[in-house]
């Protein structure tokens, strides 16, 4: 453990051996799953595709299908492409 978290770490002077090992083992646990969970969900984000850098590119080739102009592709347009492309209506 980080030597500033065993700083502030409080353990009841009454406590033996055995539950002093048990907190730390749980404050321990709960540490490390918190920071799996981040890291969980900065891969998610990074993971995600989206429309960055791809609006114009996706509404030009929509243009030159001869299909519509496109005024904008919103940010909570469908990424996949062929989805994108059965709203563009709606765009």
């Amino acid at each position: 453990m980080p030597e500033e978290f065993t700083d502030r770490l409080s353990i009841p002077d009454n406590a033996d051996d055995g539950e002093a090992a048990a907190i730390a083992a749980a404050i321990a646990a709960h540490v490390s799953d918190t920071e799996r969970a981040v890291a969980a969900a900065a891969a998610a984000r990074r993971s995600e595709p989206t429309w960055d850098g791809e609006k114009w590119g996706f509404a030009g080739r929509v243009a030159s299908a001869g299909a519509r102009r496109i005024r904008r592709v919103p940010t909570g347009a469908p990424t996949d492409k062929w989805t994108a492309a059965g709203r563009v209506d709606r765009f």
